[in-house]
């Protein structure tokens, strides 16, 4: 069994001395290679300078100011990232969108807080963050770690979700997300799974493909499914989805397990919501949003017919803004879903009804304003 890596290195000099403390990022970005100290001093127009340049600003000031030199840099970033009046196509559109949110988060990324070794901020005004880092790295270590202002302002966001949790009404109970796991906010796909005929009734077995949260897992348990086989392959999503499954008083109608896609064996439904854009993720919560080459797509396209007993069912949940961005025509779903031995049953559609349907100064608002979300009902080819 190889060895991990050892964890990355920031390295700065204070007070003539050289400084070493553990990188965190739980986006994968790399430590900036030349980092400097920064307080209350710093002018907004010098820490934007240096990190357009990539050099990390190490904050030794008041926690609040550092807060409002975030908000100076991002309204700087904002300025500079203005989209042109050119006419474009929605694929360039998109892109040009990722490009500018990849910078924007890199530039971002450079003001840097210092964490002790049991994850408490050693700067004034500083709020406990304790428990928020705890439900995202695990237990501390000890060691001391520097990660971005950004990063830790999200892990606060994260634990809010947590506490408060996201009302699901079809489920008369609330989901409550973990770090890194998506947060079921878009019900649509929810109430689809909810309205879709099952392929008998009762039910003995379905598998719930990605459960993510366990959402769709729950929404099957209450429909009367007997058992229900659910798999993620991140250890968060599965510990996430076990909590909220318990809470929701169906965990005894589902079993949890540690897989990429499908478990052994069939089922008579076999349900997948995977990633709807295919495009490169840029954090871990992007993950279920954006899949690269459609993997996980076409990995469940491939393997259904496999895993599908005879007669049944696979409800594949999937939002065309993909076709509407230029990204994936529906010629190509469709070729995948001949190629994996499938065919068609039905089609049921819902209209999303989040607010960036409303909201005309997106960049991608005529893609999502034209956007359906759809279950796929899909079974053997020969049946």
């Amino acid at each position: 069994m190889s060895t991990p890596p050892p964890p990355p290195l920031l390295s700065w000099t204070e007070a003539d001395q050289a400084h070493h403390a553990r990188w965190r990022s739980e986006s994968g970005a790399p430590q900036p290679k030349r980092v400097v100290l920064a307080d209350d001093r710093t002018t907004a127009d010098t820490a934007y300078r240096l990190a357009c340049e990539g050099t990390g600003l190490l904050w030794r000031g008041d926690f609040q100011n550092a807060r409002q030199l975030l908000q100076a840099l991002m309204r700087r970033t904002d300025r500079k990232s203005r989209p042109s009046a050119k006419v474009l196509t929605a694929a360039e559109a998109f892109h040009l969108h990722r490009q500018a949110q990849s910078q924007r988060a890199r530039v971002l990324g450079m003001l840097l807080i210092p964490l002790d070794g049991d994850r408490s901020i050693p700067l004034r005004r500083a709020p406990d963050l304790r428990q928020a880092c705890l439900e995202a790295y695990g237990p501390a270590d000890g060691e001391p770690s520097v990660t971005s202002l950004r990063e830790l302002l999200g892990l606060i966001g994260a634990h809010e979700w947590r506490k408060k949790g996201v009302d699901i009404a079809l489920l008369k109970g609330r989901i409550h997300p973990h770090y890194g796991v998506f947060s079921p906010v878009r019900g649509e796909y929810v109430e689809l799974v909810h309205q879709a005929p099952l392929p008998a009734s009762p039910l003995a077995l379905a598998f719930d493909i990605g459960t993510g949260t366990g959402v769709l897992a729950a929404v099957l348990a209450r429909r009367g499914v007997r058992r229900i086989i659910a798999t993620d392959q991140d250890p968060r999503a599965l510990a996430c989805a076990h909590e909220n499954l318990t809470q929701l008083g169906v965990i005894q109608q589902v079993d949890l397990v540690q897989a990429d896609l499908f478990p052994p064996g069939q089922a008579p439904l076999v349900v997948c919501n995977p990633p709807w854009v295919p495009a490169r993720p840029s954090s871990p919560i992007e993950h279920a949003v954006y899949d690269p080459d459609s993997r996980m797509l076409k990995g469940f396209l491939q393997g259904l017919a496999a895993h599908l007993a005879p007669g049944g069912e696979g409800w594949l949940i999937l939002s065309d803004l993909a076709e509407h961005l230029g990204l994936r025509p529906r010629a190509e779903l469709l070729t995948l879903i001949q190629a994996g031995g499938l065919r068609v049953l039905g089609r049921i559609d819902i209209k999303p009804r989040h607010p960036k349907t409303q909201d005309d100064s997106d960049p991608l608002h005529a893609a999502r304003q034209a956007e359906t979300t759809s279950l796929w009902r899909l079974g053997h080819a020969q049946g």
